[in-house]
């Protein structure tokens, strides 16, 4: 009677959650098998055909100056502004570890610019990199150094792009870190310090690496997000000045909707899409070897 209990149990959950996990399924492996199979072939919209031309929009796109760049930029602002995010989201979290006066007014002037559009703060920083009327500039200006070109100079626009993601989703960093940390008993702090254990001493040998599972999380979210970057180099600098901010998806989105070469976006997307899926496992094994 038990085993039948459960048989129907079973079944029960099974018929609840077939639905969605059909849907999930379908959403997911239906435009993955879709741009495996058009970065196969090169379409003709004029004609309404297309060919058949296997991995000739690999081999073209891989020996482009213009995808490594892409590529090359792609790494850089994907690490940095994971890694100076995470870095920044502990150190402030660090900071206002305990109780004190103004903590949560603190707290959510911290985590402001995490919910405000990225289109709303794209403008906001465009203001604040004006060549003549910016922020920045007029500060230089106040010490005596000339204007800088922040979205205009090949050397500065893509840290310039970088600074703008990290002053949004370091927030989200912070947040993660410090829920961890509210997590720690206190007591195992009170006893390091009895034991005559320094503060450096307690955050290096107790609190980072309790914090490790959750500095890995937040790492690897912040990793595979920068990564499909799109949104604020559109709304900067548009891929410019000379592509020196041109990524992936940017890239993806210029060959597919600008030159309507689909073969060759959807070929970028699958390369795209390997180095994302081998980041994710990389960070889902640590994690992984974390818990255990």
């Amino acid at each position: 009677m038990r085993n039948t209990d459960r048989l129907a149990h079973n079944a029960f959950f099974y018929a609840i959650f077939a639905p969605a996990l059909i849907i999930i399924l379908f959403l997911t492996t239906y435009p993955i098998g879709t741009i495996l199979r058009d970065s196969f072939y090169e379409y003709d919209f004029i004609r309404g055909t297309r060919f058949f031309v296997g991995f000739d929009n690999y081999r073209h796109i891989i020996g482009e100056e213009l995808f490594q760049r892409s590529f090359q930029n792609t790494v850089i602002f994907t690490f940095s502004a994971s890694f100076l995010e995470v870095f920044l989201g502990v150190l402030i979290a660090f900071l206002l570890y305990g109780e004190f006066r103004g903590k949560r007014a603190a707290s959510l002037v911290i985590i402001f610019p995490m919910i405000i559009s990225t289109m709303v703060i794209c403008a906001i920083w465009q203001i604040f990199y004006h060549y003549e009327i910016g922020l920045f500039n007029y500060l230089l200006g106040l010490v005596g150094a000339g204007p800088v070109g922040w979205l205009t100079d090949r050397q500065m626009a893509l840290f310039s792009v970088i600074l703008v993601d990290i002053w949004q989703w370091t927030p989200f960093a912070f947040l993660i870190i410090q829920a961890g940390m509210g997590s720690i008993p206190r007591e195992l702090f009170e006893a390091a310090r009895i034991d005559g254990a320094r503060s450096s001493q307690i955050a290096f040998r107790i609190t980072l690496p309790i914090l490790s599972g959750q500095i890995l999380l937040v790492l690897m979210l912040r990793t595979l997000d920068t990564f499909r970057l799109f949104d604020k180099v559109y709304a900067l600098t548009g891929g410019g000045p000379a592509n020196s901010t041109q990524t992936l998806s940017f890239f993806i989105y210029r060959e597919g909707f600008s030159f309507f070469n689909f073969g060759r976006a959807s070929a970028a997307s699958v390369i795209t899409l390997f180095f994302v899926a081998f980041l994710a496992l990389f960070y889902v094994r640590k994690l992984l070897r974390e818990d255990d």
